[in-house]
C-alpha cells in the first residue's frame, strides 16, 4: 500500500467523510432549539453550539476508530469485501496504522465527548448525563457486546442518531431549574425519530457485503439472523416507517408541511429498494444501492433541518 501523509491517514483512519451525519444530526438540534428559542424570545448560544458539534463528531470519531481497532484484532478486516461504505478503511491490515495508535486515538475522541457531555451536565441540565452513558455504552460496546447480540443497529440508530438530535436541543435550550418533564416538545421526540431510523439502516444495509466476514469474527447481528433477502423487506419496511412518520407528522399538526421536502429522497429509496429485495447477493448492484442509501441518509437529515427553518425565514 502507497505511504501516506500522516494528516491524510488519520482523516481516512476516523472516517471523516462518515462525520457528515453527525453534523447534520446536530444541526436538526440547532433547528429545532433556535425555534423554540426564537418563539422564547431567546437568543441562540453558538458557543454552546460549536461545542455540541465537537461531542458530536468526536462520539462518532470514537465509534469509527473503536471498530476499527477491533475488527483488525478479530481480524473480520482481513476477510471483508471492501467497498467505499463497508468493509474497514484497510490501513491496519495494511500496515499503515498501528493498533495502539488507533486504540489511543478512539479513547482520546471518547474522553472530548465525555469532557463536555459533563461540561453541559453540570451548566445546563443534569439529564445530559442520560445522553452521556446512553452513548458511551453504545460507543464502548457496540463491538464487544452489542453487535453480538442482535442490538447494534438499534443502539446506532438510538444513540448515535435519536439522541444526537435530542441531546443538542436540551444543550441549546434547557437550564438547570427546568423540570424533566418539560424539557423536549412532542415535536423535537417525533422529528427525531427519521434520523434514528436512518443511522440505524445506514449501518443496516453497509452489513450486507460483510455478512460471511462478520460471522467468522464471532458477530450476530440482525442481517446475520435473518439472512439477506428477508433483510431486504425489513430494510424497505424501515425506511418506509421512516417516510410515513414524516408524512403523520403534519397531519397532526405537530409540525409545518415544509417537512414534506423531505420526501425529495423517495426516489433514491425506491432504487435502493429494487436491490435489497432482488439482487441482495449481487456485490455489483449492491455497492450504488449502498451509495444511493448514504445520499438518502444524508438528504433526509439535511432537508429535515432545512424544513424546520423555513417557515421561520
Amino acid at each position: 500500500m502507497e505511504k501516506i501523509s500522516k494528516p491524510k491517514l488519520w482523516l481516512a483512519q476516523i472516517r471523516v467523510s462518515f462525520l457528515i451525519l453527525a453534523l447534520l444530526l446536530v444541526a436538526i438540534g440547532w433547528a429545532l432549539s433556535y425555534k423554540y428559542l426564537l418563539a422564547a424570545h431567546q437568543s441562540f448560544d453558538w458557543l454552546k453550539a460549536i461545542l455540541l458539534l465537537i461531542g458530536s463528531l468526536s462520539a462518532h470519531a470514537s465509534v469509527n476508530l473503536f471498530n476499527e481497532y477491533s475488527d483488525f484484532k478479530t481480524k473480520i478486516d482481513f476477510d471483508t469485501n471492501k467497498t467505499p461504505f463497508s468493509g474497514g478503511t484497510g490501513l491496519l491490515p495494511g500496515g499503515q496504522s498501528k493498533p495502539g495508535s488507533v486504540l489511543i486515538a478512539a479513547i482520546s475522541t471518547l474522553l472530548i465527548a465525555a469532557a463536555i457531555g459533563v461540561y453541559f451536565t453540570l451548566t445546563v441540565h443534569w439529564s445530559i448525563a442520560i445522553a452521556i452513558i446512553i452513548g458511551a455504552f453504545a460507543i464502548l460496546l457496540y463491538t464487544p457486546l452489542l453487535a453480538k447480540i442482535l442490538l447494534g443497529e438499534f443502539f446506532a440508530g438510538f444513540a448515535l442518531g435519536t439522541m444526537v438530535v435530542v441531546g443538542t436541543f436540551i444543550g441549546m435550550t434547557a437550564n438547570p431549574e427546568m423540570a424533566f418533564t418539560n424539557l423536549i416538545p412532542l415535536e423535537v421526540w417525533l422529528i427525531a425519530i427519521p434520523p434514528g431510523i436512518l443511522t440505524w439502516l445506514l449501518l443496516f444495509i453497509n452489513e450486507f457485503p460483510d455478512i460471511e466476514a462478520d460471522k467468522k469474527g464471532g458477530r450476530f447481528h440482525l442481517l446475520i439472523l435473518l439472512g439477506r433477502k428477508t433483510s431486504g423487506y425489513l430494510y424497505t419496511a424501515m425506511l418506509c416507517l421512516c417516510y410515513l412518520t414524516i408524512i403523520i407528522l403534519p397531519l397532526l399538526g405537530i409540525t409545518s408541511y415544509w417537512i414534506y421536502i423531505t420526501l425529495l429522497t423517495v426516489p433514491l429509496a425506491i432504487k435502493v429498494f429494487s436491490v435489497v429485495l432482488k439482487d441482495y447477493d449481487n456485490m455489483e448492484k449492491l455497492v450504488p444501492a449502498l451509495a444511493s442509501d448514504v445520499m438518502i441518509v444524508l438528504g433526509t437529515d439535511l432537508l429535515l433541518a432545512v424544513s424546520v427553518m423555513l417557515p421561520l425565514i
